[in-house]
């Protein structure tokens, strides 16, 4: 097989990949893109060979690096790093604590991962999430008051907690400085 046959055996499962990761349908890939429906499809099962302006029309939909998208190694032999500076970090919220957003914006509003540290009495309120959302929280150090609806518990470090978010819930630090891993899940 040339390398030219071999490249084009790889676009239909990488685009395919790439609509995925983007939690794309094949409808919202043609709005996007201005290439049809049927034409996507045909092209993600290896039935088209797409020409190089409707490559780079889908490329451009689907927010991935032309070249890219054509390398020979995947994206399984790749490590991404966020150093420490570079995660994003929110003051503002709640009164007396800093969260750090460690899950990657594509998974916002659906699996989110928080590095949160609490001000001694730091505490931050939520309002309800989307219907059957959950949150796991564990303690890293100092404790924690958690509410969730009418009920509280009270965690130190190393506990970890599974409560609805779907309801007012809230993280308070207790006697002191905390700080705590926190997952949120919607259903």
């Amino acid at each position: 097989m040339s390398n030219d046959s071999h490249i084009l055996g790889l676009l239909p499962s990488r685009l395919k990949e790439a609509r995925r990761q983007q939690g794309l349908s094949l409808d919202a890939v043609a709005k996007l893109s201005g290439v049809s429906r049927s034409m996507v499809s045909q092209i993600e099962r290896g039935e088209s060979s797409p020409t190089i302006a409707t490559l780079w029309n889908l490329t451009k939909a689907l927010q991935v690096d032309f070249a890219g998208l054509l390398e020979e190694s995947t994206t399984a032999d790749r490590i991404e790093v966020l150093r420490d500076g570079q995660v994003p970090t929110i003051e503002n919220r709640g009164e007396g604590c800093s969260i750090r957003i460690l899950s990657p914006p594509e998974d916002a509003g659906k699996h989110e991962i928080y590095d949160i540290h609490f001000a001694p009495d730091g505490e931050l309120d939520s309002n309800p999430h989307t219907r059957g959302a959950r949150e796991q929280l564990s303690v890293i150090d100092g404790c924690v008051d958690i509410t969730s609806g009418e009920a509280t518990q009270r965690l130190g470090a190393g506990d970890t907690a599974r409560y609805a978010a779907d309801v007012t819930h809230c993280i308070r630090a207790v006697g002191g400085p905390a700080r705590v891993f926190l997952v949120v899940r919607d259903a």
